[in-house]
């Protein structure tokens, strides 16, 4: 019979929870986790005591308005893009868990990190537990990562790269990755979830006691989750994510958790041949290009703190079947299906024996409601083989009334439109649907047949 406390019948317990069970199973009965169930004997790197222990002096707590936080400042990566995501730079003793899909580019991203911090007098330490030392070399010449205050280590024991640590004294060190180290005071190959935590809250120690800022590369499982027991998460500071479409050069780092910053911010990175290069100004990347056509409408989209105009395209092709086609990219379908019935309820456009075709430029995804007036637009635009000016931007949400509804961070939104030299935004001043396609000159008088109903 399982418990939560370990007796001398329960040998097994889980790492996670504590469930304790009296035979090994391979996943926990209580948090429902796999492989974490060990003896309870197994060292786990947590020290339990009982006995009252005097803190040293240095260590004594203080009150918080005492403590003085301008011995530790930020200190920049080089690399504005990432230091906008961490929240302004690196702060001493902070533990930074970096995590994406296989070849989305971490390796090189901190590569770039690594030799930017060097160039501003940081000394860092690359310990890589994946590649050997002279295929990041490799890439090193081919992205120009080369500099004499960059060290370089190829070790998957954890106490040998603690050893570099002790020779090296670096101000940043990288550990590439995770789940590819292992340490003798755990059980079990690399990549097991104690050994994964064993090694993280080894390094996260070590970050504290030394106020060595420590960036860790994690992996992620199938369903896109950080691989590993989920209290790894819970140990470090900062939890990035890094993301980018293998059709697109487009990356994204995203902050899904920051103890010294905001978590809204976004890092745009562009991956080319010749390594990863920043995106300070994406504005034009999720445009077109050429003269206005019809079918086309800009939104101004929010990816974390930032506001980027978003086009979107639509096309219509006549269908005489009885079932036209709906085929959207970029886009919730769903979200375009409802857009296509206010469209021709409150607007007066049909579009039931049209196929439509929705999409946007670059590669991007637009899920929130704000694209929603946009999308109308851009599909009665190309109904009516009507373009707009290429300084027109639609910003708003769509109820089935036909209503335009408020967004979240309406004015940033309107003050990047601005800035980008959108001189017409349509938003939730016009009242309507069709109040905003009239203004937009649009036409909106039904066809014959219709059967629009009266405001």
């Amino acid at each position: 019979m399982a418990s939560r406390r370990p007796t001398a019948t329960a040998p097994y317990r889980c790492t996670e929870c504590g469930w304790t069970t009296i035979k090994w199973v391979g996943r926990c009965g209580e948090c429902q986790q796999w492989g974490t169930v060990v003896e309870a004997s197994e060292q786990t790197g947590v020290t339990r005591t009982s006995t009252p222990t005097a803190p040293a002096a240095d260590r004594a707590a203080r009150p918080i308005t005492s403590i003085d936080t301008r011995d530790t400042p930020r200190r920049t990566t080089g690399v504005g893009e990432f230091d906008r995501v961490l929240g302004g730079g690196l702060v001493p003793g902070a533990a930074i868990l970096l995590s994406g899909e296989p070849g989305v580019g971490k390796s090189t991203l901190l590569l770039d990190v690594a030799v930017q911090a060097a160039r501003n007098g940081q000394r860092v330490l690359y310990a890589s537990a994946e590649e050997s030392t002279a295929q990041v070399r490799l890439r090193a010449e081919r992205t120009g990562a080369l500099h004499n205050e960059l060290f370089l280590a190829s070790e998957t024991d954890l106490a040998t790269i603690l050893g570099h640590v002790d020779e090296v004294q670096p101000e940043l060190l990288i550990v590439d990755s995770v789940q590819t180290v292992s340490s003798a005071l755990s059980e079990g190959m690399a990549g097991h979830p104690s050994q994964v935590r064993e090694v993280a809250s080894t390094l996260i120690r070590v970050a504290k006691e030394r106020d060595l800022p420590v960036v860790i590369v994690g992996h992620v499982t199938k369903d896109g989750s950080i691989a590993g027991p989920r209290v790894l998460e819970h140990l470090v500071d900062v939890v990035c994510h890094f993301e980018g479409d293998r059709q697109t050069s487009l990356r994204f780092v995203r902050a899904l958790k920051n103890r010294f910053g905001p978590t809204d911010e976004v890092g745009c990175f562009d991956m080319t041949g010749s390594g990863i290069a920043e995106v300070p100004d994406p504005s034009a990347l999720f445009l077109g290009h050429g003269a206005p056509v019809a079918g086309t409408c800009v939104t101004i989209a929010l990816e974390g703190r930032r506001a980027l105009p978003v086009e979107v395209q639509a096309l219509t092709v006549e269908n005489k079947g009885p079932n036209p086609r709906r085929v959207v990219n970029g886009v919730d379908a769903a979200r375009v299906a409802m857009v296509l019935a206010v469209l021709a309820r409150r607007a007066g456009i049909r579009v039931s024996d049209q196929d439509v075709y929705v999409s946007t430029v670059g590669g991007v995804r637009l899920v929130e409601p704000a694209a929603d007036l946009a999308i109308a637009v851009a599909v009665a635009n190309a109904l009516r083989d009507h373009s707009l000016p290429r300084s027109t931007a639609a910003i708003g949400e769509l109820s089935l009334s036909g209503e335009i509804r408020p967004v979240t961070q309406a004015a940033q939104r309107r003050t990047e439109a601005e800035r980008l030299g959108y001189r017409t935004i349509v938003d939730s001043s016009s009242s309507s649907l069709r109040a905003a396609l009239d203004r937009l000159r649009v036409d909106v008088q039904p066809r014959v047949g219709d059967d629009i109903p009266a405001f």
